[in-house]
């Protein structure tokens, strides 16, 4: 069982997918600083691509991400040709060099472009690249996805999908904007099935309009009967002062704390108790799932995709808003559309916002990522270490860490509380608390 401990969830935290996050990104990087960055890929570095779709047939109000309608083929069809020549762009650049190992397709919804579009997309990125053994994922909205779809999914050798479900139950779905039914996820899940798709993961959500314990539960015991790899179980972010769709969600309907720490611990229990390991603070993952050994393993990444086996060091963003990491940087293109194709149409690249990583970030960074995806993070050569036990004396006082030496154990009951106890390292935070999400 969890222990509620409210004053230590009390602040807003980042989900740290990468760090320094993008909140402390500045617009003194562009166009130079991505062409230096891939100059600098070794010939056969590990590199993972990601391929931004920022278009939705149905706008769901919940949702952050950067998306617009796709309700002019000529806007998605504009679009994708330059997404297509800033590929070009950037496989030109490498010359060669590197070694693309994971090619994932999000948005947005990538299936909000037609079936033969992305047909296209896909083989044109592994032309450029000469990538014909990456592997494959993509994010799929059940609302509009049929077998034409699954069938180009197949012939692309996708192997990977993710379903943005966020909740079973009609009544929240209408709260949400977001009204797809059962029935409508499970035939995408069936026709997946029969397109080759190996490894599935449903998207779900807590903390939503009207949400309850029981209705919580349904939603977890629905989605099991479908049997998918993988599961992500997400805290709804609400937002509204930052995104203005929000403030159609009712906020007098939305859980309080207490009721979201319960239903952060419903969720695990209920999915670990089904049989799948708890893999970070919010994914659920088959044991034979390569997400679930890489937690056993202690190879867990975290990158701005969240949790993953990826090993790889540099990601590289295409399309608008996508963001690039790199060892000493973290780079991120154009938001706006519009001036998005106007940087790609002139023959340079996109990135607008960003930074460089300095040795400390890189250092406090690693860590980070190690409290969050192993629960221990060796801390022999941080600074201010005295300052760092001052800040953390409440979790270890409460019984959630210990310290072995200079090395940092999380308890298992600290699982919630891992994202307060990895922003202990975060030499940025204290400002702005309202950009962030609940910690829980």
């Amino acid at each position: 069982m969890w222990t509620y401990h409210p004053d230590l969830l009390a602040r807003a935290v980042p989900r740290y997918t990468s760090y320094p996050t993008a909140a402390e990104f500045g617009d003194t990087v562009g166009h130079d600083d991505m062409a230096a960055a891939l100059d600098r890929v070794a010939p056969d570095e590990a590199i993972s691509l990601y391929l931004h779709i920022p278009y939705c047939r149905e706008i769901c109000w919940y949702c952050g991400c950067n998306t617009g309608a796709a309700n002019r083929s000529a806007r998605l069809s504009n679009y994708m040709a330059q997404l297509r020549e800033e590929i070009t762009l950037v496989a030109r650049r490498l010359n060669g060099r590197g070694r693309i190992g994971r090619i994932a397709f999000g948005g947005g919804s990538p299936n909000a472009i037609s079936a033969d579009a992305f047909s296209d997309l896909v083989e044109h990125v592994r032309a450029a690249f000469r990538c014909d053994h990456a592997i494959l994922s993509v994010e799929i909205d059940p609302r509009g996805f049929g077998s034409e779809w699954a069938a180009v999914l197949r012939a692309a050798g996708v192997t990977r999908g993710s379903l943005g479900v966020q909740t079973f139950d009609p009544a929240i779905q209408a709260a949400i904007g977001r009204v797809q039914p059962e029935a409508q996820i499970k035939e995408a899940v069936s026709i997946l099935r029969d397109g080759g798709i190996s490894s599935i993961n449903f998207d779900l959500m807590y903390g939503l309009p009207g949400q309850t314990d029981d209705s919580l539960r349904a939603t977890l015991d629905t989605a099991l009967a479908m049997a998918p790899e993988r599961l992500a179980v997400f805290g709804y972010a609400h937002v509204p002062h930052l995104i203005a769709r929000q403030r159609r969600i009712d906020g007098s309907m939305l859980p309080d704390a207490a009721a979201r720490f319960r239903h952060a611990e419903l969720a695990h229990d209920t999915l670990t108790g089904a049989g799948y390991r708890a893999v970070g603070f919010d994914h659920f993952a088959r044991p034979e799932d390569a997400l679930a050994m890489a937690a056993e393993a202690g190879t867990l990444r975290r990158n701005f995709q969240g949790f993953t086996e990826d090993q790889a060091a540099t990601l590289i963003g295409l399309g608008a808003s996508a963001i690039s990491e790199f060892p000493d940087r973290l780079l991120q293109n154009e938001k706006n559309t519009g001036r998005y194709h106007l940087a790609i149409g002139s023959g340079r690249f996109a990135t607008t916002r960003g930074l460089w990583r300095s040795a400390e970030d890189r250092m406090r960074g690693r860590a980070i990522e190690a409290i969050l995806a192993r629960g221990v993070a060796e801390l022999s050569d941080y600074p201010e270490r005295t300052a760092l036990r001052s800040r953390l004396l409440p979790f270890v006082e409460r019984g959630l860490a210990r310290w072995e030496g200079d090395r940092l154990v999380l308890e298992e009951g600290a699982r919630p509380y891992s994202r307060v106890i990895a922003a202990t390292l975060d030499a940025y935070r204290g400002q702005e608390p309202a950009r962030f999400s609940s910690a829980v």
